[in-house]
């Protein structure tokens, strides 16, 4: 049987991008503001504030697992998204109230709950509504995802912090909180187009925990290499599928580091940017707005490099951009954008004021690697990943980001690194990582899994 391409995006796509937009807006707008909230309403240290800052985002990326967990094996995406937003939602609303270090806590902790529970699933639920017949759509859906994150993001990360200033805490968390009702709202309105993939616990599938934990368990009793005693045990096609997602995670383990670097636009170059001449083209800026420049230039780039620098160089040169290759480039970039973060620190320990328009270097390098490394992989991870375990790859994604952080949050705390060294170490140690990561890469073998139709099952029901 042929299946005929079509070159249409599914109509249901429209909800999952707004939720995501508006959702962005809401946790972005709540993250620029966090460590000057910290340091200058809560008068916590600096060295605390950045630490507290990335084991919250490490947090935000390690709840992927719960959430991914309870999607796949049990409730489905939809109802998982659904649920733990109201969660997240309660964050927002306990940081607008209360104005204090046990109210800052609490607000954490539902907030990464909720963004942390629903990331793998809204980004596995966008590519769940595309089939074989329109799977060249994918890269193209993942860009526009991404484009309306950094949309999001954007705007907020330009209001909030003007917010603070001008009306306080409670508004600078409130507004986010209502952005993420909105985004709970417009998901909702799209319930009866979704395509929902049932649960492993309807289907009769393995999830890879089982798998994974009863090889590694046995391994050293049976021959057959470490999934051999998982394919006396279980159905061929589960061991498959998370054989299929452990070479993923031996990819992915790497690209921690990058996350180590990446996330520092909301802390360590927060507070570089404290230091500089904040007056830009006759215009003042608060140091957490310099963060703008990121979701701003990502909106921009994302065009640029989908339809003209990987189709030229693919033109030019002969040679594939696979996604490997991407984020092979987008390493040794992130290296580069904190070779230039410690020069300009340099030039601050030395007791020179200079403008912060010296950090849109750091800022351009970081944010082209972000786009060839953060979109590449989100495509790759669904792409690359079995059906049943769709969520499951996309938090293994998301657990590189945790990692990251927990790595920038530890140094951050041992405080050993000061100045621009903190900024070189971080440069060379991505630079170390980015030749383990094309190796790895190197000997990574590719494969999709895309259904020929979309595959639900009559008898769930999600909606």
């Amino acid at each position: 049987m042929t299946t005929a391409k079509t070159d249409r995006f599914p109509g249901q796509i429209r909800f999952i991008v707004g939720n995501e937009a508006c959702e962005r807006f809401s946790f972005y707008g709540m993250r620029s503001i966090l460590v000057v909230f910290m340091v200058g309403h809560l008068l916590m240290a600096k060295s605390e504030s950045t630490a507290l800052y990335h084991y919250f985002v490490s947090a935000c990326y390690l709840f992927p697992l719960l959430g991914a967990w309870i999607a796949d094996r049990f409730w489905g995406k939809y109802k998982t998204i659904l649920i733990l937003s109201l969660g997240y939602c309660l964050g927002h609303g306990i940081l607008a109230m209360f104005d204090s270090k046990a109210g800052l806590y609490a607000g954490l902790f539902f907030i990464a709950l909720g963004s942390g529970g629903i990331k793998p699933c809204v980004s596995a639920f966008v590519g769940d509504q595309f089939t074989s017949k329109n799977k060249h759509l994918v890269k193209s859906v993942f860009d526009v995802f991404y484009w309306a994150i950094n949309f999001g993001s954007f705007f907020s990360t330009m209001l909030i912090p003007w917010v603070l200033d001008r009306f306080g805490p409670s508004w600078a968390f409130g507004i986010p909180g209502v952005l993420m009702a909105i985004a709970l709202f417009i998901f909702w309105l799209g319930r009866a187009q979704y395509v929902n993939a049932p649960p492993t616990r309807t289907t009769g599938s393995v999830g890879f925990i089982p798998i994974f934990w009863y090889s590694l368990t046995n391994w050293n009793r049976q021959g057959g290499g470490f999934w051999g005693p998982a394919r006396k045990k279980f159905k061929a096609a589960d061991v498959e599928a998370a054989e299929a997602a452990g070479a993923i995670f031996k990819v992915f383990a790497t690209v921690s580091i990058f996350w180590a670097l990446f996330d520092q636009h909301g802390s360590s170059w927060v507070l570089q940017a404290q230091q500089m001449n904040l007056n830009v083209l006759g215009m003042k800026f608060k140091a957490s707005q310099i963060a703008a420049l990121n979701p701003l230039m990502v909106m921009g780039l994302i065009p640029i490099f989908a339809y003209g620098v990987y189709p030229g160089i693919e033109k030019l040169f002969g040679v594939a951009m696979t996604p490997l290759r991407r984020m092979s480039v987008g390493m040794v970039l992130a290296a580069l954008s904190f070779v230039a973060a410690g020069l300009v620190q340099v030039a601050l320990d030395e007791g020179i004021q200079i403008s912060v328009a010296w950090q849109f270097i750091q800022y351009i390098l970081i944010t082209v690697s972000e786009v060839m490394i953060s979109i590449t992989g989100l495509e790759f991870a669904y792409t690359q990943a079995p059906r049943s375990m769709k969520s499951t790859i996309m938090s293994f994604w998301l657990l590189t980001v945790f990692a990251g952080n927990m790595i920038t949050a530890w140094i951050a705390e041992i405080n050993v690194f000061k100045g621009a060294a903190f900024f070189f170490f971080f440069a060379g140690l991505m630079a170390a990582v980015s030749v383990i990561f094309i190796w790895s890469a190197a000997r990574y073998k590719p494969r999709e899994y895309f259904e020929e139709q979309p595959a639900l099952d009559p008898a769930y029901e999600e909606n």
